[in-house]
């Protein structure tokens, strides 16, 4: 292993320590704030792959948000637990998801955001007018928040250890997904669908499984919002949060595993991190992203990418110039 290795582990033992011992010192509204970063990171992951690994352009995660959030809200104030209303929400988005992918089978592109627009739209409309269900723009308040193996989570700090460890498991089955033929399969389907038809990937069944996974992880994320809350009403699961959504897998990197978890940072944290500001943060906030874009429209992790490459580039050249003066001196 080499020491780059080494110092990537490092860092990476570093964040998670830190991701659990320092929140122990937040207020109330400090641990809220870093729950609802582990929540979005959660949904922006499901986005990532649809966007970022496989290339399906789609507005309608903060649906699938929102159906995670009234599946859990609705069963746990009915007194069932909130691992039924998780298992509820993956099948119902997973299901879905597989059916909203069967669009982008004939249509691309922006087409294909328009479709997933208009499901967005109608999502939003079944959640505002079908009060027998949803109790419409009154919402469901004193949504309960579970006991996980006996432990209850009703305070923020175990509440946000809830949301963290969450994170982790679904970062993994994550990594673990990017790394199989499936996640091969869904970059070749991006990078160049014709070719990878010629291979013999299945192109219609990995675009489907692509919006499917994506849009379960949106349930995931869902099931987490609505105790965090405790409060789920049709306002939060507007177009806004699909937006939302999508700005943080582009500004983190689309196609880069770590994308969301900037991107949520940059979306969820920063606003509140200027509030110092007072009513110029939002200003500063849209030009702050404005301006990354321009300078890298693959986000923050493709400036780190780019410089890589670049330092890569020069070792190697580095590496050819010694080799071809000692051919040149050899007698």
């Amino acid at each position: 292993m080499t020491a780059g290795k080494y110092l990537q582990i490092a860092f990476g033992v570093v964040v998670i320590a830190a991701l659990i011992i320092v929140p122990m010192n937040f207020n109330r509204y400090g641990l809220f704030i870093l729950s609802q970063w582990a929540v979005m990171t959660i949904a922006a992951m499901g986005l990532n792959l649809t966007l970022g690994y496989a290339g399906q352009v789609s507005l309608a995660q903060g649906a699938f948000v929102g159906i995670g959030a009234y599946s859990a809200a609705i069963m746990t104030s009915n007194g069932l637990p909130l691992i039924a209303a998780l298992g509820v929400a993956i099948v119902l988005c997973f299901a879905i998801g597989w059916i909203l992918g069967y669009p982008a089978l004939r249509v691309q592109h922006h087409y294909l955001a328009f479709v997933t627009l208009a499901f967005s739209t109608l999502a939003f409309l079944v959640f505002r007018n079908e009060d027998w269900l949803t109790k419409g723009i009154y919402g469901i308040s004193n949504i309960p928040r579970p006991d996980v193996f006996g432990f209850p989570t009703r305070r923020p700090l175990p509440f946000y250890y809830l949301c963290l460890g969450s994170l982790g498991l679904v970062s993994l089955a994550v990594w673990w997904l990017i790394r199989s033929p499936w996640g091969r399969a869904f970059v070749a389907l991006r990078e160049n669908p014709i070719r990878a038809l010629s291979l013999g990937i299945d192109t219609r069944r990995y675009t489907l499984m692509a919006f499917a996974i994506g849009s379960a992880l949106g349930g995931v994320a869902g099931t987490l919002y609505a105790p965090l809350t405790q409060y789920v009403d049709p306002v939060p699961f507007s177009l806004a949060l699909s937006l939302d959504l999508l700005m943080m897998v582009i500004v983190g990197g689309a196609g880069f595993f770590f994308g969301p978890f900037l991107g949520a940072m940059i979306a969820v944290l920063l606003p509140e991190w200027l509030r110092f500001t007072q009513g110029y943060y939002l200003m500063i906030y849209a030009v702050a992203v404005i301006l990354l874009l321009i300078y890298s429209p693959t986000g923050i992790l493709g400036i780190l990418d780019r410089f890589m490459a670049e330092r890569r580039t020069k070792v190697a050249s580095a590496l050819r110039a010694v080799t071809k003066s000692k051919l040149e001196t050899a007698p």
